[in-house]
């Protein structure tokens, strides 16, 4: 008895151990890339198609995740009102944050000043004008994009929204045709099971990846470009993180009770794969897993956090704020508040047109500076050889931002397991790395809320 009880912990811990090791290995690439990208600039330029490939096969993943949940997630529920909730306070938070995280960054600009006393060569202004070829859109098509061209187009045009569009109405549409789609949702379950098995097996390839793509910005920007820019740098990143530690950590201690540090901490995996890829959408299909693993319900995963990946970009809205004003004052032709508030909110809108965008910080705010404040162009280019480092810190925020999005909306629409929450944090719930799925937990908060309809699709779930 007391081997075979000492042997049943064992195997837990041998899975737990290998994925460890994969960390350690991304942070061992990162820290090679920064070496790399400082000793053989050019030669480092060159590995970028290796971090480009790893994000593009984690990119390839999104759609179908994104659909199977939110199908699932809807189809599973009884009540549609239910759903229009989640997403009316979905959509109403993150404009509200979008706004707060506009304000701070205002301040601090006008505090720090730092574009004072830049010189803007005509290198500088070619450089800022051809950023303005961009795929940013106007408000107008940004809605009509949202309308794929066909059901099938909606997976490979590489737009978030789409695929959101998409799965709602076959939630929806199966939700209304009852026990007749639970067949449908069972097959959906499946393909759900075998797309996370194929994102868990690309992640082995995260240290390569991240290798390539650290190395690749590091030797791109060099120590030159950090050094002339580095106030710009520091306050943006000084920003970021008193905007998710205080403003995030404040409203998640007081509406969900939790503590920031530790929701963080359960999320660090990803936040590693963010810093050495410096893109926030490496981390949404496993934002996707944990945030179900947490204890929030399907629907309210399923809708917050793709919608969110478009509308809720705390970074960005940070980043173009204080790059608005940098550019101001490197030009000499420093903003009053007046001059600053419309193009602030003129660039929140144009944000949300540029969503799913490579490099989407830099191109929103050329195209936003080019159609409000044509006069700013020119300055643009201050800031090409730092984006990237910059846009790791917006990445981080954006990613941050929508976690804790995910667990607010969970606590207001009732949509939230907080007993699993605390035993998920405690570490008595470990995530399955190999599946990254829950084989047989079917959503707590659902549970709570459908007590009575629940069992038979417990039984579906299991058949």
């Amino acid at each position: 008895m007391t081997s075979a009880a000492d042997t049943a912990p064992a195997a837990p811990k041998a899975k737990r151990d290998r994925t460890h090791y994969l960390y350690i290995a991304v942070i061992i690439a990162v820290a090679a890339g920064i070496a790399v990208g400082l000793a053989a600039p050019d030669f480092a330029v060159g590995l970028k198609p290796i971090g480009t490939g790893f994000v593009a096969l984690i990119k390839m993943m999104i759609s179908p995740i994104i659909f199977c949940t939110i199908v699932l997630g809807i189809g599973s529920v009884r009540k549609a009102a239910k759903v229009g909730a989640v997403g009316g306070i979905a959509l109403s938070y993150f404009m509200v944050m979008s706004l707060v995280a506009l304000g701070i960054g205002l301040v601090v600009g006008n505090i720090l000043e730092p574009g004072t006393g830049l010189a803007v060569t005509d290198a500088v202004k070619d450089a800022g004008h051809a950023q303005v070829d961009s795929e940013a859109k106007d408000t107008t098509e940004f809605l009509l994009g949202i309308i794929p061209t066909t059901i099938v187009s909606a997976f490979t045009n590489e737009s978030v929204l789409q695929t959101l569009l998409i799965a709602l109405l076959a939630g929806f549409a199966l939700q209304g045709m009852g026990s007749a789609g639970q067949p449908i949702l069972r097959g959906i379950e499946h393909i759900q099971r075998l797309v996370f098995r194929i994102l868990a097996m690309v992640m082995w390839a995260a240290p390569i990846g991240a290798f390539g793509a650290i190395a690749a910005v590091t030797g791109s920007a060099g120590l030159d470009a950090l050094k002339s820019l580095a106030v710009l740098m520091l306050g943006f990143y000084v920003t970021c993180f008193l905007f998710v530690f205080i403003v995030l950590g404040i409203l998640l201690r007081v509406v969900s009770g939790l503590n920031v540090f530790t929701l963080f901490k359960y999320l660090g995996r990803e936040f590693l794969l963010i810093l050495s890829t410096s893109s926030s959408e490496s981390a949404l299909p496993r934002l996707i897993a944990k945030m179900e693993h947490l204890g929030v319900s399907k629907p309210v995963v399923g809708i917050t956090v793709p919608t969110g990946y478009s509308f809720n970009l705390d970074g960005t809205m940070i980043y173009m704020t204080m790059a608005s004003l940098f550019i101001a004052d490197a030009l000499g032709t420093p903003m009053s508040i007046g001059e600053q508030i419309p193009l602030l909110l003129f660039l929140l809108v144009a944000s949300k047109g540029a969503a799913g965008v490579t490099g989407a910080g830099l191109a929103t705010l050329a195209g936003g500076l080019q159609s409000h404040k044509p006069a700013l162009v020119d300055g643009i280019g201050l800031i090409v050889g730092i984006d990237r480092f910059m846009s790791e810190a917006r990445a981080l925020t954006n990613f941050a931002g929508n976690a804790v999005a995910t667990v607010l909306i969970g606590t207001w629409t009732k949509e939230i397991d907080k007993e699993r929450v605390n035993q998920v944090l405690a570490g008595q719930l470990p995530f399955d790395e190999k599946t990254l799925l829950d084989e047989g937990h079917d959503g707590p908060a659902e549970d709570h809320v459908e007590a009575p309809e629940k069992g038979g699709e417990k039984e579906l779930a299991k058949a």
